[in-house]
């Protein structure tokens, strides 16, 4: 099986999800994400990764439209934005939307490093609950 993960700028729960899948399921199912734009990896969503012993500084942001023409199976949007701009893909993909919250976004009002992190953990864990319960539950 093959998945794409999609968000806006393949810098946080995209990566989370595919180094979730990675280490829980990549003997079934090979992924890749991906981003409409590139804004790098963030470096909270790599920590949050770590602590759970998942290494994702290796990865790198990648733009969908080096996916465009690979045979997905489905692509996970992670969020809205992804969801609503969506590209069509040219092979028989189905999207499915997972939409989580914004870690960054989340993180912003936070005073503290500590704070911040709380949202990056969460999301981090809901990711993982969804990753588990693959590919039954596409």
């Amino acid at each position: 099986m093959n998945i794409l993960f999609l968000y806006t700028g393949n810098s946080c729960r995209n990566q989370m999800a595919e180094g979730w899948t990675n280490s829980l399921k990549g003997d079934v199912i090979n992924c890749r994400s991906a981003g409409i734009e590139t804004h790098g990896l963030n470096p909270m969503a790599v920590k949050a990764r770590a602590e759970v012993g998942v290494d994702i500084s290796h990865h790198q942001s990648q733009l969908v439209d080096d996916y465009l023409d690979e045979a997905w199976d489905f692509v996970i949007t992670v969020g809205g934005h992804a969801h609503e701009t969506c590209p069509i893909f040219p092979t028989k993909a189905k999207v499915v939307h997972g939409g989580y919250d914004d870690p960054p976004a989340l993180a912003k009002g936070e005073s503290t490093e500590e704070g911040a992190m709380a949202h990056y953990r969460r999301v981090r864990d809901e990711i993982r609950e969804f990753v588990e319960s693959m590919p039954e539950s596409l």
